[in-house]
Formats: structure tokens, C-alpha cells, sequence
């Protein structure tokens, strides 16, 4: 049965005072954006940076002393901090889930690059609701914010990858709308490449079944780290571009791959994790 994610969910836009927990359980990823990187630490406050790495076991133990502490969480998610569909991590965790506290939301983000053909696994798990970030829809402005992907054992750079980056994105979203599930689309502003672009995006999407639109401002790092942070005047003016084809959230607090809480409010994580988790391997891709 379709759930009320827009009730339930504070990125959708639900009743004050709704929680979610993002577990961290997915070390991989699959492609190589030129913003992106990633840590393991317990002072970032930013999308990719975790504490630590669970297993998807471990994951139920931290939810369900998360839902003690915070008993207002009614999402459980997983972002990262690689991506969700790189391994089967995000997909047993999801299960484990589903069969333990089956009134949760299960949310999940991804790159896309896999969606397409793992759709199926995301509908017959029950995901509720679904972030896939694109960040651009012409290969000759994606190939420049993302170095390369590894599809199935091959690493393709350029044009290429960015075709296959954006079909595999924009046909998983259009099997996922079509099932029922709520769609989010991130993208990442960068003035110097996408921002005249956004619009674009944002028609795209919404066209293949997306039905919130969220636009996160670049943190200069890595690849990037020379290029500019977007204005207030630049977010607004790309939010308003999209709102002319999608709903546009606006209260995105770029949260960490470990996050537990009510968005804005309240950040139970160091109390959850202290102690608890200790670091087992690196960050890899592939």
C-alpha cells in the first residue's frame, strides 16, 4: 500500500517535528564527481562524511536504539556514503528493515547509474521514497563534473559515461514513479558549469516521473575546490527557474551519511554512535 510520504517525510514536506535516520552502511561507490569527498570523521557536517561503516546487521541494533532516543523518526534511509546500489549493502539492510519495523519509511539515495536495472530489487523491497541527484542532462555538461564512472568492471571516462550515466538515471526514475514510489531529484549548483542549466534538469526530471526537486549548493572540494560557493541569489534564482516545471524543496540541511534526528532541530548522532563503531576498511570504487 502507497504510504503518505509527504506526511511522513521531512524532505517531502512533513508535519513539524518528523525524524529520520540515515545508516551507513554502503562504502562503495561507482562513479567519480569532481565535488565529491568523501571522509570518515564525526565533525563534517555535509553529505558524504560518515563516522563509520556498518553492516547491515549492526544497522538494525543502531535503529533501534535510535527509535529510543528519538522515538519521532519515521524514516529510515540510507545515503552513503558511497552509493546505495555500488553493493547489495543498502538492498539487505532495507529487508532487514522492512520485516523488523515495517511502519518506517524506507528512503534511499543514489547516483543512478545502477537504478535502471535494479529498479525491480527497489520495488519488491517496498523503497518509499527515492533521491537520485543529476546533475545534468547533456552529456557535454555532466562529462565536466563527472571524471568517470565503473559500470559492471569497466571504468568509462567522458562523453560516453555521461550518456550512460544519464539514461541508466532518468529510465530507473521512470520505473520507480511508475510503481508508486515518490521521486526526489538533487542537483548539485555549480555556477561555472550547470547553472544555466537547471531548468532544463528540472523539466527533465519531472517529466520522467519526479515529483520534488531539491538544489544543494556546491562545496568547493576536491576537483572543485577552486570554483566558487552558489549565493543566496543564485539558489533562489535556480529555484525559481525549476519551480516553473517541479515542486523545489527548500529546506535542505545537506545532512551526513549518518544522520539521526529531526532535521534542524535536533542531532541525536554523537549520542547514538560514541564509542560504539570503529572503522574497518577504506573508501573504495568500483
Amino acid at each position: 500500500m502507497e504510504r503518505d510520504v509527504k506526511k511522513l517525510h521531512p524532505c517531502f514536506g512533513s508535519l513539524p517535528n518528523t525524524g529520520r535516520i540515515h545508516l551507513p552502511v554502503c562504502q562503495r561507490c561507482n562513479i567519480q564527481c569532481n565535488f565529491c569527498d568523501r571522509k570518515i570523521n564525526d565533525y563534517e557536517k555535509r553529505p558524504g562524511v560518515t563516522a563509520s561503516i556498518l553492516e547491515p546487521g549492526e544497522a538494525i541494533a543502531i535503529l533501534e536504539e535510535a527509535l529510543k532516543i528519538c522515538p519521532e523518526i519515521t524514516v529510515a534511509g540510507i545515503a552513503g556514503p558511497g552509493d546505495t546500489l555500488a553493493s547489495d549493502h543498502a538492498v539487505e539492510t532495507f529487508k532487514l528493515i522492512k520485516n523488523t519495523h515495517p511502519h518506517l519509511l524506507r528512503c534511499m539515495s543514489t547516483n543512478g547509474l545502477l537504478l535502471n536495472e535494479r529498479a525491480q530489487e527497489l520495488i519488491d523491497v517496498g523503497i518509499d521514497s527515492l533521491t537520485v541527484t543529476v546533475n545534468a542532462v547533456a552529456p557535454e555538461i555532466l562529462e565536466k563534473i563527472v571524471s568517470g564512472i565503473v559500470y559492471h568492471g569497466t571504468y568509462i571516462r567522458g562523453t560516453k559515461a555521461a550518456e550512460l550515466l544519464i539514461f541508466n538515471q532518468l529510465e530507473g526514475i521512470k520505473k520507480m514513479a511508475a510503481a508508486g514510489t515518490a521521486i526526489k531529484v538533487n542537483t548539485v549548483l555549480i555556477n561555472e558549469i550547470n547553472k544555466e542549466h537547471i531548468k532544463e534538469v528540472a523539466r527533465t526530471v519531472k517529466a520522467a516521473g519526479a515529483s520534488m526537486y531539491n538544489i544543494i549548493p556546491l562545496i568547493p572540494q576536491y576537483k572543485f575546490r577552486h570554483l566558487k560557493e552558489p549565493g543566496c541569489g543564485d539558489i533562489d534564482g535556480a529555484r525559481r527557474e525549476a519551480g516553473e516545471y517541479i515542486d523545489v524543496f527548500r529546506h535542505c540541511q545537506r545532512c551526513r551519511a549518518d544522520a539521526v534526528g529531526i532535521p534542524g532541530v535536533l542531532d541525536v548522532a554523537g549520542q547514538l554512535y560514541k564509542g560504539k563503531i570503529k572503522i574497518r576498511e577504506t573508501f573504495s570504487h568500483g
